[in-house]
């Protein structure tokens, strides 16, 4: 899996915008941003459709305060900034007509004029791979864009996607989100996979999900702990004896190494070769376990132990 160079390699962590205008007021959001930035990070994710899963929200509230921020910091330019389209209930699909309504809007959510990296966050198989690769050139010719990612695409679909880019003449998509982690390793690792998607064609990949909603930051170590979580129902299918297991293995790793377990879990992921994880922070005292990851020592053995331990998610 190759570094298309997406990401500042001193601070290999794409900060996730989907706690902003959730659990993260937007004061809360500034400041995860300002410590974010002061700590060399640069890269920033979200998508339109955050957070319309939060009670009182409807989508779009990410975009807005990221918006918010950028006008009153007068720091676009410092910020890599990814988001996505075809999510959100209120302009789902990939046809030319809502992928060009909807970049505008997002465009005007977050107060620029253009986006580093413009993802399609679902499939749209009313869509052929060729309008796919067409649709979103035009928003990099025009640009609004400047690379192309893919999430939640199958790996056959993301490869028709490329070829008919590389057969037209096209921009090559750069980037892969998949959902990736000690918790869940099969999409990547499997025959088939993103991961030989990624080698194959040099993306670079920004897995989601990267610390499980959650599990590997170490605060579940009980099935009690899952109880009233504000992440309940994502945490719902790790509420089991294998997630403890792999928590507990963790969490025994991260003592030796004397880091925190979210920091182990994201340094396994940078030692399989992963661009950047997507990890985020309610409050600025959370990003400091994130940002950490980098500096852990992960020598082989600490990395056959893990994947020991997390072979039930392969």
């Amino acid at each position: 899996m190759a570094d298309k160079q997406l990401i500042n390699p001193d601070v290999p962590l794409a900060l996730g915008g989907n706690t902003f205008g959730w659990t993260s007021s937007e004061d809360d959001t500034f400041a995860v941003l300002d410590a974010f930035l002061d700590a060399g990070g640069a890269h920033v994710d979200t998508a339109d459709s955050y957070s319309q899963w939060a009670p009182g929200n409807s989508g779009g509230e990410s975009e807005a305060i990221l918006g918010n921020y950028f006008a009153a910091r007068g720091n676009r330019d410092k910020v890599f900034l990814a988001t996505k389209v075809a999510g959100w209930e209120e302009q789902p699909g990939l046809t030319p007509e809502n992928v060009n309504e909807a970049v505008e809007a997002s465009l005007a959510r977050l107060q620029t004029d253009y986006i580093d990296l413009y993802y399609a966050h679902y499939d749209d198989e009313s869509q052929s791979p060729q309008q796919l690769a067409r649709t979103f050139d035009a928003l990099v010719k025009d640009g609004k864009v400047r690379h192309i990612g893919l999430s939640n695409l199958s790996p056959e679909r993301q490869a028709a996607w490329i070829a008919a880019a590389q057969e037209g003449g096209l921009t090559v998509p750069a980037a892969i989100q998949p959902n990736y982690s000690l918790a869940h390793r099969s999409d990547v690792e499997g025959t088939d996979g993103y991961g030989e998607l990624a080698e194959q064609h040099n993306l670079a990949v920004f897995p989601y999900y990267s610390l499980a909603a959650g599990l590997l930051t170490g605060k579940y170590q009980s099935l009690e702990d899952f109880e009233g979580s504000d992440r309940a129902g994502q945490l719902a299918q790790f509420a089991n004896e294998d997630a403890l297991d792999l928590v507990g293995a963790l969490v025994g790793i991260s003592e030796e190494l004397d880091h925190e377990p979210a920091s182990v879990a994201l340094a396994w992921l940078l030692a399989k070769d992963v661009t950047a994880p997507i990890a985020s922070a309610r409050v600025p005292e959370q990003l400091d376990a994130l940002i950490a990851a980098s500096d852990v020592r992960l020598y082989p053995e600490h990395v056959a132990r893990l994947d020991e331990a997390s072979q039930k998610f392969l």
